[in-house]
């Protein structure tokens, strides 16, 4: 009951979640020549809707680079994303914490809807998201990485001048609540929801074992690694967002730490991978990575999670994050389109290179420069932290807009 009560009624402590998160990352790359990413399956997922209202892709260069081929449920890709909705929706109904969840401020769903958008966007003009050009992008020793690490951290800094505006939190919507506790709601539901969270994983277990008689090991090892990727991140609650956004807001710096922490063990077994004869995957350096990490950062903030977030926040019952996920759909779709059709690539990203740490410094060189990367960035949340949070301290004013930002969340 105890060991119970440790895995699924406490959150786990984010430099274990991220550092397991960071070693089955590298491992499933290992395994399977891909990474951990969900952009590229959302974007998909819009040309599959376009495609359901006639409109013919397939010769979008977007879908042409991101591939459009078969469904979500026979790619890899696609069972990373349904693997981490299920696994993070599992570890929920496990905890008995489902609940759903509307802001009060309705406005708060027009606000995430147009983050989701301007996220998806910036994602993928950086081909890729806080996973794939981020946490799974650093140790592939791609530098277009550190450009889209910094930018989005950019973008977080001007996300929270916006959302900390009066314009921008609204007026208060205040409810008259019950004196008494609700106490037979929670009783039936504590019933219900770990019998339910149960059943689902004995149904995905089912299907894990289908692929692997059925001769799909690489989507039963994608299936395994969704599920895992998401209880980790719902269960270590694993949010860029917060990462980079609590550092203006209240210098909070440990989910910050935690991640510089987590890519460093991924970098180290990525390389030995690597080095063992599994091709890097490398994006182009290019404006189109600058800008669209800009908007990426931005575009979280206002929504209020990354797609990490997003993804365990909205199995949790939180309505306002299945509406920033139909946004983030559209944004990646938009861009899909307008790559070609309105000039982004030829603007953008044309002729640009793409950058091998390894093939710039060296295989030792690129392992032990992105390591002490990683530890000054480390380094640079910790001080941030201590001048920050607990230097010359957190102004009243920043810490009712803290509250009244959490509130909402």
């Amino acid at each position: 009951m105890n060991l119970y009560q440790k895995i699924f009624k406490e959150y786990w402590n984010p430099y274990i979640a991220i550092s397991i998160a960071g070693l089955v990352s590298a491992l499933y790359f290992g395994i399977t020549g891909t990474v951990w990413a969900v952009t590229g399956e959302f974007t998909r997922l819009g040309g599959h809707i376009l495609q359901w209202f006639g409109v013919d892709v397939s010769q979008w260069a977007y879908f042409k680079l991101v591939g459009i081929e078969g469904t979500p449920l026979t790619r890899t890709d696609g069972w990373i994303v349904i693997g981490m909705l299920v696994g993070a929706l599992i570890t929920i109904l496990l905890s008995n914490s489902f609940k759903i969840r509307v802001p009060k401020q309705k406005r708060r769903l027009v606000q995430g809807f147009i983050g989701g958008i301007i996220a998806g966007f910036g994602a993928r003009l950086a081909l890729g998201c806080n996973l794939a050009a981020f946490f799974t992008g650093v140790p592939q020793f791609s530098f277009h990485s550190w450009i889209f690490m910094l930018t989005t951290a950019i973008g977080t800094y001007f996300g929270v001048k916006v959302v900390n505006t009066k314009w921008w939190l609204g007026k208060p919507n205040l409810r008259k609540g019950s004196v008494n506790p609700v106490v037979s709601e929670q009783s039936q539901k504590s019933k219900i929801q770990p019998i339910l969270g149960l059943l689902f994983a004995c149904v995905y277990t089912g299907i894990v074992i289908y692929f692997f008689t059925a001769g799909k090991p690489l989507l039963a090892v994608a299936c395994i690694a969704g599920a895992l990727f998401g209880i980790l991140i719902e269960r270590g609650q694993i949010c860029f967002t917060s990462a980079f956004r609590d550092l203006w807001i209240s210098g909070r710096a440990v989910m910050s730490k935690a991640l510089a922490v987590g890519m460093m063990i991924s970098v180290v077994v990525t390389f030995f991978y690597i080095q063992n004869g599994s091709i890097a995957i490398i994006k182009i350096a290019a404006p189109s990575t600058v800008i669209g990490g800009l908007l990426f950062g931005f575009g979280i903030v206002l929504a209020g999670g990354c797609e990490t977030g997003m993804m365990y926040r909205a199995m949790e019952g939180q309505l306002l994050f299945w509406v920033v996920g139909a946004g983030n759909i559209i944004g990646a779709t938009v861009l899909a389109y307008g790559w070609d059709h309105l000039g982004i690539y030829h603007a953008l990203a044309e002729n640009w290179p793409k950058v091998n740490l390894m093939e710039l410094w060296g295989p030792a060189g690129a392992l032990f420069g992105t390591i002490a990367m990683l530890i000054v960035w480390f380094l640079l949340s910790s001080w941030w932290e201590k001048r920050f949070r607990y230097g010359t301290g957190i102004k009243h004013k920043k810490n009712e807009q803290l509250a009244h930002l959490t509130k909402e969340a």
